[in-house]
C-alpha cells in the first residue's frame, strides 16, 4: 500500500474526511480521544462530525452521560463512550496502577489510604451529587486523607483506574468556554456499559476500524501495552481486521470498508493538541516531515501541539487562548510549509465558531 493511499484512508478512518453523524458517534467510532487538553478532546470530536457543531453540543452529551472522561490507557486522560470505560479499564487499568506504583510508594499511598478515599469518595457523590476538581482533594482532606504533595491527584487517578470514578457533566464558566467537569460515581453515571466477549480483541478492532492503517506497534503505543500483547490483540480480533502489507509487523485495516469521503470534505483542517491523526502510531513521519516533528512535539514537557494539516499531511501549527474574554480572539497559525490562505482562514474560523458561541 503506498504511502498517499495510507493517508487517504487513514483520513477516513478518522472520520476526518468521512465525518460521523454526531460528536457521540464519532466518539463511539473513535473509542477514545486524547483529553487532557480538555477542549482539545471536545473539539477533536466535533472536528469529526458533520454540520457545523458548538462546544454546547458536545458539552450536552457529558450531561446525558453518554461521554466521560477519564484516564482509560496510558495514564493520559481521554474522551471515551461511556460503554466503553469498563472493559477498557478490563484491559488497561492493572498495568496503568502497576507502572505508577513506585510513585505511590513515594507519596505513601498504599491500599490502605486509598480504600479510605473510595469510602469518602462513595459517601460524598452518593445519590448523584457531583464534586468540583477543587472540592476532591478538600473532601479528601476532610474525612483524614492529606491531598498535600499530588497525593490527590494520584488517589483521584487510582479510583477512576477502579472504575469508581470519572469526569462527567461540564462546569458551567461565566464569560468563557467551560474547561471543568464534574466528578461523579461511574456506577450511577454509567447506564448500560457495554460488555465485549473479548475485550483484548474489541481494544484491536476498535483501534483498527478507527485509525487504520495501523499496526502492533501503533495498538501498543496507543493503549500503553506490551508489544507481545498488542500482537495477540490483533490476532484475536480475526476476521474484523485484514493485514494489507507484508512484514514482520504488517499495516492492517477494517474488515469492513471505512467510511465514504464526503464531497464537501474540507482539504485543510485545524487539529487539537494531542491529535489522535498525528499522535497515535510509532512512525508519524508518514504525515508530518520529519523536520517538523519537533515543532509539533512531544516536546520535553510532553505538550503536542495544534496542527494544521493539508490534506492530511501536517504543514503547521496554531494557538487559540480560552481565557476569560479571550476566546473571541482569532486564532493564529505559523505554518511550516506553503499552504492556501484562504483554506486555513476557513479551517480556523471553523474551529472559531465552535469555541466562540460556547460563552
Amino acid at each position: 500500500m503506498a504511502a498517499l493511499d495510507v493517508i487517504a484512508h487513514r483520513l477516513r478512518s478518522h472520520r476526518l474526511t468521512a465525518p460521523a453523524a454526531s460528536p457521540v458517534a464519532a466518539a463511539r467510532h473513535m473509542l477514545a480521544v486524547q483529553a487532557q487538553e480538555f477542549w482539545g478532546g471536545r473539539w477533536a470530536l466535533a472536528v469529526r462530525s458533520r454540520g457545523a457543531i458548538t462546544m454546547p453540543e458536545v458539552d450536552a452529551a457529558f450531561e446525558r452521560g453518554e461521554l466521560v472522561r477519564a484516564w482509560p490507557m496510558r495514564g493520559t486522560l481521554h474522551i471515551v463512550p461511556a460503554e466503553d470505560l469498563a472493559w477498557m479499564l478490563s484491559v488497561t487499568g492493572e498495568r496503568q496502577f502497576r507502572q505508577a506504583a513506585p510513585r505511590h510508594r513515594d507519596l505513601a499511598l498504599d491500599a490502605e489510604t486509598f480504600a479510605r478515599a473510595e469510602a469518602l469518595a462513595r459517601a460524598a457523590l452518593s445519590g448523584g451529587s457531583r464534586l468540583t476538581r477543587a472540592e476532591f482533594p478538600a473532601m479528601l482532606a476532610a474525612g483524614g486523607v492529606d491531598p498535600a504533595g499530588q497525593r490527590g491527584i494520584h488517589v483521584l487517578h487510582v479510583l477512576a483506574l477502579r472504575g469508581v470514578l470519572v469526569w462527567g457533566p461540564v462546569v458551567p464558566r461565566e464569560g468563557g468556554a467551560s474547561r471543568e467537569q464534574y466528578l461523579v460515581l461511574a456506577e450511577d453515571w454509567i447506564g448500560d456499559p457495554h460488555v465485549p466477549a473479548d475485550p483484548l480483541a474489541e481494544l484491536a478492532a476498535r483501534f483498527v476500524a478507527s485509525h487504520a492503517p495501523a499496526g502492533a506497534r501503533d495498538l501498543a503505543w496507543w493503549a500503553g501495552l506490551p508489544l507481545g500483547t498488542a500482537r495477540a490483540a490483533m490476532a484475536a480480533a480475526g476476521e474484523r481486521i485484514v493485514a494489507v502489507e507484508d512484514g514482520t509487523d504488517p499495516l492492517h485495516v477494517a474488515a469492513q470498508a471505512p467510511p465514504r469521503r464526503a464531497a464537501s470534505a474540507a482539504p485543510l483542517l485545524a487539529l487539537p493538541p494531542f491529535e489522535e491523526y498525528y499522535i497515535s502510531y510509532a512512525d508519524r513521519t508518514r504525515v508530518c516531515a520529519p523536520e517538523f516533528l519537533t515543532a509539533v512535539g512531544p516536546a520535553k514537557n510532553g505538550i503536542v501541539r495544534p496542527i494544521l494539516l493539508d490534506r492530511g499531511r501536517v504543514v503547521g501549527v496554531w494557538t487559540h487562548s480560552l481565557a476569560v474574554g479571550r476566546h473571541g480572539e482569532p486564532p493564529e497559525p505559523q505554518l511550516f510549509a506553503d499552504a492556501d490562505a484562504a483554506e486555513v482562514a476557513a479551517a480556523l474560523e471553523r474551529y472559531a465558531d465552535f469555541v466562540g458561541r460556547a460563552g
